[in-house]
Order: C-alpha cells, then structure tokens, then sequence
C-alpha cells in the first residue's frame, strides 16, 4: 500500500512524486484549512536527509527504483506484523502457489503449512492465536512474525491482575502527575530523585491512588548539564542519572562516604536551600558523588551487589555499552576539543562500531563502566519506586513518559545513527498559536529503516519505556501517523509532513504491553486528525482529555463531565498548560505577555486586557458548568480572581467517565505555575520548579490530605453516577 492518503489537486512533478513515494504529504491543510503545496526545494532537501537523492534525472530514477523495491514486496521485509486470530497477508511476489512454509512459534510449537493462493494473488497465512514473536521460514528465507493482541492491556486487565478473584470491571480510578526532578527530599541535593517518587506512590498509595504518572526519565548529558529539558533526551532507551539516591543502592554510610570524599557537602545544603532547581552545579555535585561511589565499588567485587551490576551490563548488551561510551567519549571531546555534538567529532569517533571508538573504550575502561555503573543505580532506583508502588496496592504504578524525539546530538542519534533522521527537526506547522510553526530540534526514527531493519530500534525504545513502569505516555502520539520535518537551519514553516507505517506501530505498541503488562496512553491533543483518536480507541490505547479543551459543542461553555470521552483518560491540565489557579488569574497570560509572546493588535487594543476580558467570560463559563454538574455551590457567584475554585475543578474531572483520571500536584496544592511555558527557553523557569516542602511533608498537610480524600470521594460517587440518558 502507497504511504500517501490521496492525489495532489495538480499533476505531480519528478520530485514530487519521489517524495509522495517515500510517503511526504505533497499537500496538507493548515489551520484555516487552506491547502498548502510544499515548495520542491524542501522536498529535494528532506529527500536527501531520507537517503534518497534526487539532485539530477539519474539520481532520481535510482532513488524511486530503490523505493521500488523497498515497498512492491518482491522479496519479504526482515518483520511482518498482524493481530491474533486473523489471517497474515503476505506479498504477491513472496510464495509461489504449492510451496510449503514453517512458523515457528515463540512457545516451541511449530506450524507448518502450504500456499494454495492462484498465482498473481496475495499470499496468505492461516490466523495465528498466540500472540508473540514468531518465525516464518519459506525456502531459506526467515522473517519475523510480530503477532499481536487486538489491543493493549487495559486498566481493566490491570485491576483484574490486582484483584485475582474478582471478574468484574475496574472502578473509576485516579493517580497523581509529578515532575520527578521537582520533588523534594531531605539530603537530595537539589533534584528530585526516585526515592522521593517511592516515597509519593507509597502515600498517595494510601490515599486511594493507583497511578503515578511521572515526567520523562530519559537520559541527558552528563557532560552538558546545562541541557535539562526532559523532553529533548541524549537517549529514550537509559534514565536520567541525575534522580539517582546515591544511599539508595549501596546504603547511607557508602553515600556519606562518597559525599565526604567528594567534598561537596556544603554544596549538597546549599543547593537544597533554593526554591529553583540549579541544573549544572546539581548536576555536577551528583556526578562528584557517584565518582566516588564507584571508586570504592571495588569492595564489593564478591558480593550479590557486584554480581548484580555484571548482570545488568550483560543483559544490556550493545546498546548499553553504546550508551556508556558515548558519555565518556562526548566528556573527552568537550575537555579537549570543546565540541559536544558527535558530528563534529572525528570521522572515527562518529561510527559506534569503528576501530577507534572500541579503542577509546579499551583505554578508558574506568570511564565507560563508570557510566554503566550509574545506568545500574539509576535502573534499580527506578525499578524500587514502581514496585514499591505496585506493593502499596497500586493497580497501575509508574506511568512512564515517551518523549517524541531526541536531541540530534545525543547518544541515541550517534548508537543508531543508520535508524534515526539526520539533518532533519521534528517540529509543527503553523498554526492559530504558532503562526511561524514549531522546530523542536529532535529527531527520530527514519520510516524507511523502519521497515528495513525490522523496526528493531522502536521495539528496543518500546521495551526501555515499559521496563519499570505500569504504563507509558506517548507524548505526541499523533506522530504514529505522520511527523512535521523541517530541514536543519530552516524556518519551522519550511518543512512538510512525513507519514508513519501507523498499522504496524500500534501492533508493535500493543503486543509490547501485553508482553510487560502494562497500559499505554497516546497523547492526542492538538488537530487530530479525523478518526485518528478512534483507531487508539480500537488498539486500547487510552487518549487525553484537558479540561481547558472540552467545550460545549453549542455556544462558549465548557462541556459537563458525563459528555466527556469514556476511552481515555482525564485530567485538569498538563505540564505545557496553565494550572487551575494559573488559569483562574490569568497568570498564562500575564507570562506570555512578560517573554514577548503577546503579539500586537492592527487595531492598537490592548491585547492582555482583551485576552483577560476573555478569561473573565470563560471563568463565568467553567463555574457555570461546575455549577451544572453539582461540584458548586447553585446561585453562588464565581469567585475573586484570587480565590481559585481547585476543589471543584478537581472535583468535576472526577465525574468524568474516564476510567483513570490524573491529577496534576501543581493543582493539588493549588499552585499558579506551570513547569513548562511553550516557546520559551531562559524567559520563563521552564523544568526548575520544586515543591515548597518535602513529599513526606506534603501528607502530613491537613488540606493536602483533604484534597486528596475528596478526590478519592469524588471519584467512588463517579461510579454510581451514570449519565442521564437523552430524550427519545
């Protein structure tokens, strides 16, 4: 099947066809619904980072024959994928009618079976019942059946896991969200780590919670602590060694000696003292401490500890190794050459499997297993704060957050550089918010590799996420269908969309949360295409619902909870959106103002005031509809602008039939900021927020805690309130 989804309103040229080929969108609708062409200058450049060039007619014809050959099916791709129970197309071309073939199941079973399809006519399997990784062997030829379920697992798969003697569907459930770096702790050393998110799955536990949901914990740049946003990573496959507790692993004394040996106890204090996060000196003294961490780790040589780690390395193999050379490579490189992006460095060092890299790790060895050492703490730092969620009665645990992209310059780039775009930004088009567009400096998986590499790189992203987690967000999921790529150096509108082989994806999604028992939630905001969030539905993955989204269909109003959609979940808002406080102030737009983002009007009106004026007719709105749901008083004016209605907000999402609502700790405790403001990198504090008090603290605060136990309330009434059903 062509990747395109229909015909260009005008004859294509050469290029254009190439490109619609290799599944660029020639046309696409922008905001206001116009259609746009991309100009053929982005297609030849995008083209070419696709590997794909197409500079004169000789270029162009062994490019399209390339594709040609990649996607007619003459020879059977190294994966297939398919759905339990339902037949497996295969291509034309890939068996003749009569010749036998063997599918060797994961189980051990083997089936084995003869084409009978005429000649000329798709070949096609018998349906498989079990789900898994299976081998399809015709003649000497073997590929990779990826059998999945017809959908994720569910949160109702995970309440029955919990409640082993009970058939019956889960209740309504809520969780918490948390920004794990802003999470306080006494003697964390100015980050939020993972005994802090133990310590908040444990009590919120308690309280009735069955979710955390967590910012991304992909690995950074040790080398470059001042990059910390944790949706811009060096990798999705490792974790952030930054949120590791040095005592977790090896014990408090080991940590205070490391502190001690280290000399950055003065530090340590100063750096918990302040009320924004100060990522490279943080980040500097936590790395201190690790180094000497693991420079008495040789103690343990003999122990469980020392077998553990050996364990570890070796059952990460390649990419670990990988991972763990790249940090020491890119220290070396910004010590003594003073450039940190792999491709600056030598043309030796840019390949993770030349001569020259094996043998820097050679001579660097005490480096590179350093790093291995922290993937090993920061593994089982993670690991503990899931379990000790699960072991506090969670049906659900960790929601783990998959970030779109990575940072080009990063380690997952340079350790899979043949899988990944080069040259290219994911980013957005323009828009009614963004009239410039979106570049966000991330790159991602080419498609092409994809289907030519067996989608091994997405598996292994895959399995990383669900590892040590009961979930996985996938930030963005809208890019399983299509990505807005912008070339290198390019303005955000100079980019076109690429298409994702969507089917494949989702089975790979599903069968990959079967396999580690976890759920899977897509964030679908933003233009969505039509039917897109009803094939999610399909696959059991869950969507997002925002509050500040859900508007009546009629008139300016706010949606009442039980019109809102059954198959996702629901929360009062996210890290890149104002809090409930926040927007009840207007604070969203007093920040975008401050930083430059307000634009002037032709009209010469103020527009903050216009934009309040705004606000104040959406708070009559929102407290209408709280007010129709019965969370607010009737006959009750709005509150003050400073007077914030947080309980009722919370509460109104709770009557939601969604079966997992997520509460944002900013909103539990009614704070005014968000941690992220779109579009702004120093203006704002963008991931430097931490809570006032410690988590231990928070539970012991009585309106905390009452929060907490209205919100449990809230959503136990849920269940035994079904919408009204409509007139006839």
């Amino acid at each position: 099947m062509s990747p395109t989804s229909s015909k260009p309103s005008a004859p294509m040229s050469a290029i254009e066809s190439l490109a619609a080929r290799a599944g660029f969108e020639v046309e696409w609708l922008d905001a206001h619904k116009n259609t746009r062409r991309v100009p053929e200058s982005t297609l030849h450049v995008l083209l070419e980072r696709l590997g794909l060039p197409c500079g004169t007619a000789t270029q162009l014809k062994h490019s399209m024959a390339a594709l040609d050959a990649e996607l007619s099916g003459r020879k059977l791709p190294p994966l297939i994928t398919a759905e339990v129970d339902r037949g497996i197309a295969l291509p034309v071309s890939a068996a003749k009618s009569g010749a036998r073939y063997k599918i060797e199941l994961e189980s051990g079973a083997v089936i084995d079976g003869r084409f009978t399809s005429p000649k000329g006519e798709i070949a096609l399997l018998s349906p498989i019942a079990e789900p898994g990784y299976h081998t399809l062997v015709i003649n000497d030829h073997h590929t990779t059946l990826a059998v999945a379920p017809s959908r994720c697992y569910t949160i109702g798969d995970a309440w029955r896991a919990l409640h082993e003697d009970s058939a019956k569907d889960a209740p309504p459930l809520w969780g918490v969200a948390a920004q794990v770096y802003g999470l306080r702790r006494s003697g964390d050393g100015g980050i939020g780590d993972f005994s802090a998110l133990s310590t908040l799955a444990v009590e919120s536990a308690k309280r009735g919670s069955h979710a955390v949901a967590i910012s991304p914990m992909h690995a950074m740049f040790s080398a470059e602590p001042q990059k910390f946003s944790p949706y811009s990573p060096s990798s999705r496959l490792f974790l952030n060694i930054a949120h590791i507790d040095p005592a977790a692993v090896l014990g408090a004394p080991a940590a205070r000696a490391a502190i001690e040996r280290a000399g950055v106890a003065q530090e340590l204090a100063a750096l918990e003292d302040l009320s924004l996060i100060d990522w490279p000196r943080a980040s500097k003294a936590k790395l201190a401490i690790l180094r000497a961490l693991f420079e008495s780790f040789s103690q343990y040589h003999d122990s469980p500890f020392a077998k553990d780690f050996a364990s570890f390395v070796e059952s990460g193999g390649r990419a670990l190794e990988d991972h763990a050379r790249f940090e020491a490579l890119q220290a070396d490189q910004l010590a003594n050459a003073g450039d940190g992006h792999w491709r600056n460095w030598p043309d030796e060092l840019r390949d993770p499997r030349s001569a020259a890299v094996a043998a820097f790790a050679e001579s660097r060895r005490g480096d590179v297993d350093f790093y291995l050492f922290t993937q090993w703490l920061a593994s089982k730092g993670l690991a503990h704060a899931q379990h000790a969620a699960r072991d506090a009665g969670m049906a659900i645990g960790l929601v783990a957050d998959l970030a779109v992209g990575c940072d080009s310059a990063g380690s997952h780039a340079w350790s899979y550089r043949d899988e990944m775009l080069t040259g290219v930004s994911v980013g957005a088009p323009p828009d009614l918010f963004n009239q410039a567009g979106q570049s966000w400096g991330l790159t991602t998986f080419s498609p092409r590799a994809m289907r030519t590499q067996g989608f091994s790189a997405f598996i292994d992203m895959l399995r990383a996420s669900f590892a040590r987690a009961g979930g996985i967000r996938i930030d963005h999921i809208l890019g399983l269908r299509r990505l807005w790529l912008v070339p290198e150096g390019e303005p955000a509108k100079d980019g076109a969309y690429l298409r994702y082989p969507l089917d494949d994806l989702l089975r790979l999604i599903a069968l990959e949360s079967w396999r580690h028992r976890a759920i899977v939630v897509g964030e679908d905001l933003g233009t969505v295409p039509p039917g897109f969030s009803e094939r999610l539905e399909e696959h059991g993955l869950l969507g997002i619902r925002v509050l500040w989204f859900e508007r009546a269909k009629q008139g300016d109003g706010f949606k009442p909870p039980h019109e809102w959609d059954h198959e996702v979940t629901a929360t009062t808002t996210t890290h890149d959106l104002p809090t409930v406080t926040g927007w009840w102030r207007g604070a969203d737009i007093e920040w975008r103002s401050k930083i430059g983002q307000t634009a002037a009007r032709e009209d010469g009106r103020d527009p903050v005031a216009l934009a309040m004026d705004e606000r104040a007719e959406d708070r009559e709105h929102l407290w209408q509809a709280f007010q129709d749901a019965g969370v607010a008083a009737p006959d009750v004016p709005a509150p003050p602008v400073e007077s914030a209605p947080v309980d009722e907000a919370l509460a109104f999402v709770a009557a939601t039939p969604a079966p997992l609502v997520t509460y944002p700790l900013e909103d539990l405790l009614a704070l005014a900021d968000q941690p992220n403001l779109p579009g702004s990198i120093d203006e704002h504090p963008n991931w430097r927020r931490r809570l006032a008090v410690p988590v231990d603290e928070l539970f012991l605060d009585e309106s905390f805690a009452d929060r907490l136990l209205a919100v449990d309330s809230a959503r136990a009434r849920s269940a035994l309130n079904p919408p009204p059903t409509e007139s006839p």
